[in-house]
Formats: C-alpha cells, sequence, structure tokens
C-alpha cells in the first residue's frame, strides 16, 4: 500500500510541476503579446505620422518598393 501512495504523491507533485510551468508559461505569452500589441500601435501611429508629413517621399518609397517586389516576384 506504501508504494501506492508514493507513486500517487509522484504523480501528485509531477502534475502540480507541469500546471505551474504551463501557468508562468501563459502569463510570458500574455506579457509578450501586449507588448507586440503596443509596439504595432506605435508603429502604425509613426506611420501614419510620417506619411501625412512626407506625402512625397512616402508615395516614391511605395513606388520603389512596389517595383522591386514585382521584379522579385516575376523571377526574371
Amino acid at each position: 500500500m506504501t508504494t501506492i501512495n508514493k507513486a500517487s504523491s509522484y504523480a501528485h507533485e509531477a502534475v502540480d510541476k507541469a500546471t505551474n510551468a504551463a501557468t508562468h508559461a501563459a502569463e510570458a505569452f500574455d506579457e509578450k503579446t501586449e507588448k507586440l500589441k503596443k509596439a504595432e500601435k506605435r508603429l502604425i501611429k509613426d506611420y501614419t505620422t510620417y506619411t501625412r508629413d512626407n506625402p512625397i517621399t512616402s508615395l516614391g518609397i511605395a513606388l520603389a518598393a512596389g517595383f522591386l517586389l514585382s521584379r522579385v516576384l516575376s523571377g526574371r
């Protein structure tokens, strides 16, 4: 009977450790997700401001990027 109790105790400890590890991983994932969302909002705001302040430059950059992308994707 003692062996079964020891095995049960070890199993419970293992489950507790796995649960704690999963909880910590989920919390870390949530933190990273929030940081990425904030970074995305900041980049969109910066991009919008730059585009509004420099419309001609922005258009030139978009044209150049489109040209380069079409050359890369066309395979020639």
